[in-house]
């Protein structure tokens, strides 16, 4: 990681410790998809899914599940894997935290190289090297310690590979040697299809075995992680079953509410259910805000609810007809930790680069010969690669995490050639982005908005000359579906480059795949040589979504 990137905090926190607290959605804002918890003791450890983006696998401290702090990443040395090729939506899927006996376990999807182990005794790191599990085929496995054994659960192929129809999967169990770290069983089918074969039940996923009183849980996503999404529940006297599903699943979903409700949270599945500070069940699932239709551009994101528990012994996440809430308020104390930064709410954040600030991150991989730090800011040497390439790109960014949001930032750079280019990329897939950028046309400096287009070619939105030799300002403005374009030289007024930009052109329903939109301090010299840089002194961002 950059070891002097800083923050300055521009939003206060209360220390006071209440009797009851207020918790609201999501908990973690932006692209924090498919999470998975862990209690241990009086701590909560959270993980999500990063794809093709390093360092991987953010894992988040909390006490009172409302503060959180980013403590480290289970991928976070360039040699545990090499992200060079891959799609942004390739790369690291769905994992799964577990802690037995003093030592952390995390289980993944490598898409391209399989499935994986990694283990800690700190869930700061030092993470150990991913070993392969070649027996655990499919994706979105899962460690449970349950009665003194350990389990992996997972996603993985239809009986016989023979689907009968497109998105029939199996949920399939092996016992762990958790010690060497090796599967020690052959595979055995916990649920075939879904709820109900017969209905054709799709992409039944995400798995999570836990046991509660007498009976063992098979907690799974079902129907697809877009609007279809959902949680159900399958139940055994067994840890390796059989399972027979709820009669009244799912236990979690809004694809039967109005789509042209205020302020939807839809597509809320992938969950893992927990006991919470007050010793009752909760569950953490991903859920996405859109703002028309199914655009979203934050991404999938992280969200908390309570869960009740029928007479009968089945959980329920939200029942059904009703709306996932924006807040929950519960009773326990609230207890802010030091040191970090805001992950939800409204909030103002402030970087200048002086200090340790691990919420950056890179697309594919880090090369700290590319970037350093000083009085002066943060200096990005120019790279090759450009944006739209399956390559270490030289880009610096964070998520996007309010659809209403402004950001600022202020540059150096003088470009010398017309292959040269550095600003801000608000970045959504390999073909999904808007640049403005700094560059030379004809021999003058000027400023450009680019629009993506599929076959690695832009189109120019707006375009002005600049004088040069100042510091260059610009701001963006997110507001839904529209975006704004601002920039200054030096102390000069602000002229809007380009105003109601389609920011849909940034959805996940535009562009596909499972991230959200990271914004990128980023330079080219797009496939030419050369020793430029680009010095950005700041990087802030103030959100209010609520």
């Amino acid at each position: 990681m950059i070891k002097k990137l800083i923050l300055t905090f521009c939003c206060t926190v209360s220390l006071h410790a209440w009797a009851q607290i207020t918790i609201k959605n999501p908990i973690l804002q932006g692209f924090y998809p498919d999470p998975s918890i862990e209690r241990v003791g009086d701590d909560y450890y959270l993980i999500n899914s990063t794809f093709a983006y390093f360092p991987g696998l953010p894992i988040f401290h909390s006490k009172d599940l409302k503060n959180w702090k980013l403590v480290g990443h289970a991928i976070e040395r360039p040699g545990q894997f090499d992200f060079k090729g891959h799609r942004t939506s390739e790369g690291l899927f769905a994992p799964a935290i577990s802690y037995h006996e003093g030592r952390f376990y995390v289980v993944c999807t490598n898409v391209r190289w399989g499935n994986f182990v990694v283990t800690a005794e700190n869930p700061a790191g030092p993470w150990s090297d991913p070993v392969k599990l070649p027996e655990v085929s499919g994706i979105d496995p899962s460690v449970c310690f349950i009665d003194g054994k350990a389990y992996i659960v997972y996603n993985s192929e239809a009986p016989d590979n023979k689907p009968l129809y497109d998105g029939h999967r199996t949920i399939r169990i092996v016992d762990f040697d958790y010690k060497n770290l090796k599967v020690t069983s052959e595979p055995k089918i916990l649920v075939n299809g879904g709820v109900d074969l017969s209905r054709k039940p799709v992409w039944i996923e995400g798995p999570h075995l836990f046991k509660r009183e007498n009976y063992y849980y098979l907690s799974a996503a079902e129907g697809g992680t877009s609007v279809n999404h959902s949680q159900v529940i399958f139940r055994s006297d067994k840890p390796t079953g059989p399972f027979r599903p709820w009669d009244k699943n799912p236990i979690m979903t809004q694809r039967d509410l109005d789509p042209d409700r205020p302020k939807p949270v839809t597509s809320t599945g992938h969950a893992d259910l927990f006991i919470g500070p007050d010793n009752n069940w909760y569950a953490v699932y991903l859920a996405v805000r859109p703002y028309e239709g199914n655009h979203y551009n934050t991404g999938r994101e992280t969200f908390i609810s309570p869960v009740t528990w029928t007479a009968d012994g089945w959980p329920v996440i939200i029942p059904k007809g009703e709306e996932v809430k924006y807040s929950y308020t519960f009773k326990w104390k609230e207890q802010p930790l030091k040191d970090t930064y805001p992950l939800n709410g409204n909030f103002s954040y402030k970087a200048d680069f002086k200090h340790p600030d691990n919420s950056f991150i890179f697309l594919r991989d880090y090369d700290p010969g590319m970037f350093s730090t000083g009085k002066k800011g943060l200096k990005i040497n120019l790279k090759p690669a450009a944006i739209h390439e399956k390559e270490a790109s030289a880009f610096v960014g964070r998520r996007l995490m309010h659809m209403y949001a402004g950001f600022k930032t202020s540059f150096d750079f003088t470009p010398a050639s017309e292959n040269e280019d550095a600003g801000i990329v608000l970045y959504q897939s390999d073909w999904n982005t808007y640049y403005a950028a700094k560059t030379l046309k004809n021999g003058r400096q000027v400023i450009e908005l680019r629009k993506s287009k599929r076959n690695g070619s832009y189109d120019i939105l707006a375009s002005e000359n600049l004088q040069g030799g100042k510091p260059l300002n610009l701001w963006i403005d997110f507001a839904a579906d529209k975006l704004t374009f601002s920039y200054s030289e030096g102390k000069e007024k602000t002229r809007v480059l380009a105003a109601g930009v389609d920011a849909r052109h940034l959805s996940t329903e535009t562009a596909g795949g499972f991230v959200g939109v990271t914004i990128g301090m980023y330079g080219s010299s797009n496939g030419q040589p050369s020793h430029n840089s680009v010095t950005f002194k700041t990087f802030e961002y103030q959100g209010n979504d609520h």
